[in-house]
């Protein structure tokens, strides 16, 4: 599938990771089954034509624009005819900002953006549906974030927590809470309180996703090491432990999961 991506605005980039775009037709009578998977990060994700039927979260699939909260399991999304799809990839603490909602309400929910942000919706659902490029999709998704930035107020906690999760991602996720939470100079039950109303999920189980990006990361960069390489080197006690953990982020284990999904890390993006 043909895919796009581009950089926000140089303001918008401590928030947003990434813009990025499928336009496909499927063929006829055809489908594709797309594994979901826990990626660490919050979306926004703008559906320009048919939208895809979601094993678990369809309940509001006829929804345009859908803000995709923090995952604890898979699901699979089936894809079939015309599909354009726009969508936002938020860093882990820059959906706040612009929502500014407990980002652990969305906590495995997918919820319309109407529901949290009436304004401007339907302005920018049209200006992305008559946009004829990517280029222009892009430009027109930078102004409207912008106007919902500049509505809010910037979360006092951002600062230490930027810094929390860029030593999170040093680390590739191997480093215990505790630690976390006093280069935050917070007590651990603030830093857990803090850390899921910004991230929408709890640091524990924010580590655990890390690890397994992680390894789809070491993988993707390296396809010739070995479970018991991988193992070790993203901080698994062992391999079963790895096991353990990619059968409840993946619903695979290591091995099917390589063997029937790409080794790609939406988190650790090359």
């Amino acid at each position: 599938m043909p895919f796009n991506f581009a950089q926000p605005t140089q303001a918008l980039a401590p928030f947003v990771k990434q813009y990025w775009a499928l336009d496909n037709v499927m063929p006829q009578g055809q489908s594709h089954t797309q594994r979901i998977i826990p990626t660490g990060l919050i979306e926004l994700t703008i559906y320009l034509g048919d939208t895809p039927v979601s094993s678990d979260r369809d309940s509001i699939s006829s929804e345009a624009s859908l803000l995709n909260g923090q995952q604890s399991t898979p699901y699979d999304l089936v894809v079939a005819g015309s599909v354009s799809v726009f969508s936002i990839t938020f860093h882990p603490q820059g959906a706040q900002v612009f929502f500014n909602i407990p980002m652990e309400e969305l906590y495995d929910q997918t919820i319309s953006l109407r529901s949290i942000q009436k304004d401007f919706v339907d302005q920018v659902e049209s200006e992305l549906y008559d946009a004829v490029s990517f280029s222009e999709r892009v430009d027109i998704m930078n102004h409207f974030l912008w106007r919902l930035l500049k509505k809010n107020d910037e979360p006092s906690d951002l600062p230490r927590l930027v810094n929390s999760l860029t030593h999170i991602d040093q680390s590739m996720g191997m480093v215990d809470i505790a630690t976390l939470a006093k280069n935050a100079c917070l007590s651990r039950k603030q830093y857990e309180r803090i850390f899921k109303s910004n991230v929408g999920v709890s640091p524990k189980r924010f580590l655990r996703i890390i690890r397994l990006q992680h390894a789809l990361f070491k993988k993707q960069v390296n396809p010739k090491m070995s479970l018991t390489e991988l193992a070790y080197d993203c901080g698994y006690y062992d391999q079963s432990h790895m096991i353990n953990d990619f059968k409840l982020l993946t619903g695979m284990s290591p091995r099917q999961y390589f063997s029937d999904c790409d080794a790609y890390s939406d988190y650790f993006l090359l």
